[in-house]
């Protein structure tokens, strides 16, 4: 698509909700963007949530938004998790898998009181780590990226994830704010980010681009990135596709590679679970049991719970 035909890159259907991915190969680019409304308040609405665990867990949604969607595997699943033993938030939680999202986080009231209502990554999580894993279902391979929770962000610790495991330059950004507009309306969060990372296809014959983040491309990459605001990723009126063509509309072509709507998506269910508790001996299921003569399994993801009876599982 050139920059003759801007006309065309307006969407067409809802502007949240959606995962939107894009190639400029004239400077070895490749980009994403997400953008969250009815999605994530319906994720958050699972819980009692203080507003800074809100924005950690709607941050979190965003950012396994924008790197599940780049899984070839259809099947395949992304999961991201932050642990520390010494934080207000102990576990977060999120994974993506076929267009869904899901989270979670849990956390010390008291421990979050004292950190005040604008915590840095540290201030939230002390010294934790980032934990990212792909399972690709269609081949059964497993990798895992470890690396510390690093940053302001988790925009930031992601940036740094993939420095230091995919030695890949990567500009990362997320946004998050509250609107009476958001929700179609009923109000609540809205959430977006950006990815941009220069890929070393296409560079035959020169030094790979992993090893030149002051690479001319990249070095322009970063600045038509940098001026893109949160304002303007949250805007519910500014279609995904618009703000990709106010950042990069000097370029000769861009390439709209991935257009997908995302969905909230717990995969709890009663029989999954029942088929895991029959491997438990029969003395351990009825220490479990309430007085009643059921197991109560509580869902961390949607707070649903699963009464499931001992009879059941004999």
């Amino acid at each position: 698509m050139t920059n003759e035909s801007a006309p065309e890159w307006h969407d067409i259907g809802a502007p949240a909700d959606r995962a939107l991915g894009f190639l400029i190969a004239g400077r070895s680019l490749r980009g994403r963007l997400v953008r969250l409304d009815a999605v994530l308040n319906d994720v958050l609405s699972a819980h009692t949530y203080p507003p800074v665990i809100e924005k950690l867990v709607a941050e979190a949604l965003v950012l396994v938004g924008l790197l599940g969607t780049m899984l070839k595997d259809d099947a395949g699943q992304l999961t991201l998790q932050a642990q520390t033993d010494n934080g207000p938030v102990s576990l977060l939680v999120a994974d993506y898998k076929g267009g869904a999202v899901r989270g979670y986080a849990q956390f010390d009231a008291d421990k979050l009181a004292e950190v005040g209502p604008n915590p840095s990554l540290f201030g939230l999580f002390g010294k934790g780590f980032l934990a990212l894993t792909f399972d690709l279902a269609t081949s059964g391979e497993r990798y895992q990226g470890i690396v510390p929770l690093e940053g302001d962000s988790l925009a930031h610790a992601a940036e740094h994830y993939f420095a230091q495991s995919e030695q890949i330059p990567s500009i990362a950004q997320i946004a998050v704010r509250h609107d009476p507009a958001a929700n179609q309306g009923a109000g609540g969060c809205i959430a977006a980010g950006m990815l941009l990372q220069h890929m070393p296809e296409g560079e035959v014959g020169r030094e790979r681009l992993h090893v030149r983040h002051d690479h001319p491309d990249w070095e322009h990459a970063v600045v038509m990135a940098r001026t893109l605001k949160d304002a303007e990723l949250t805007d519910l009126d500014l279609p995904l596709r618009d703000v990709v063509w106010r950042l990069f509309h000097e370029e000769e072509e861009i390439l709209v590679t991935e257009d997908i709507s995302l969905v909230k998506g717990c995969r709890c269910d009663l029989a999954h679970f029942a088929k895991v508790l029959s491997r438990f001996p029969s003395d351990e299921r009825s220490d479990m049991a309430d007085d009643a003569g059921r197991i109560v399994v509580d869902c961390a993801f949607c707070s649903r719970k699963f009464a499931i009876p001992l009879d059941d599982l004999a």
